[in-house]
């Protein structure tokens, strides 16, 4: 009996079919994979690009604070340089301070002593020029015990043998340009004295004190008071005559 396989053309044509198949499958899956990989070159390459905007815009920001920074850096070393140049001048300025501030004290003192010695002179020829002039009042029969000045306040103590030397003495020392008048006569007593050799003989010895004033004298320091009693002080009071401030 003949058989006929009626089947074959079949078969071949579904393993042409199948072989098919598997080939656009790979064509396809190779395609999609390049497709892919394309894809994730593209945007690999874009997040590259990104990140390199960014990267360079970091730089650009840094470089630029970087440059703030130098500046300051600048400002702050002029700055130093000025606060030490500051420094230098303050120093200077309080030696020289200091120096004024010495100079001051020097000329204080200085003033201190010119005054001193001006009050000095002031004071010495005050009393040179009292005794003179006391001196130059002195009548006869009169002479003086005590001479005493105190500031502007000058007291004169003596003897006289008659009241018209004392009147006399007291007008004198009116006339000085150096006292303040009036001249004041604060005490007067009268005592008998025995005369030296004659038991019997007596004379009337009148005693007195006699106070004046200072002119201050212009546009100069008040004198220096004279200290001590006795600045002009006569010999032993005599009737008979003149001690050694006696006058004329």
């Amino acid at each position: 009996m003949i058989r006929i396989n009626l089947l074959g053309g079949e078969r071949q044509v579904k393993k042409k079919a199948i072989a098919f198949d598997i080939g656009r499958r790979v064509t396809a899956l190779c395609s999609l994979l390049l497709v892919l990989t394309v894809v994730g070159i593209g945007y690999w390459y874009y997040v590259l690009r990104q990140r390199s905007t960014e990267l360079d815009a970091a730089i650009l920001s840094a470089q630029r604070e970087q440059t703030r920074l130098q500046t300051i850096i600048r400002d702050v070393a002029a700055f130093d340089i000025q606060r030490n140049a500051l420094q230098e001048e303050q120093t200077r300025l309080q030696s020289i301070i200091r120096e004024v501030a010495a100079f001051d004290e020097q000329r204080s003192a200085l003033q201190e002593r010119v005054t001193l010695i001006e009050q000095l002179r002031s004071g010495q020829s005050i009393p040179v020029q009292l005794l003179d002039q006391v001196s130059k009042s002195l009548p006869d029969m009169l002479w003086l015990t005590d001479l005493d000045q105190k500031g502007n306040d000058v007291t004169i103590a003596g003897q006289s043998t008659t009241l018209i030397a004392l009147s006399d003495f007291v007008g004198n020392l009116g006339n000085s340009s150096l006292l303040v008048k009036p001249i004041e006569i604060v005490k007067s007593q009268v005592d008998s004295v025995a005369i030296p050799g004659q038991k019997a003989a007596k004379v009337d010895l009148i005693k007195f004190t006699v106070k004046a004033q200072l002119v201050p004298p212009k546009n100069a320091p008040p004198p220096l008071p004279a200290r001590g009693r006795g600045a002009a002080r006569g010999a032993t009071p005599s009737p008979a005559g003149r001690g050694a401030a006696g006058g004329r």
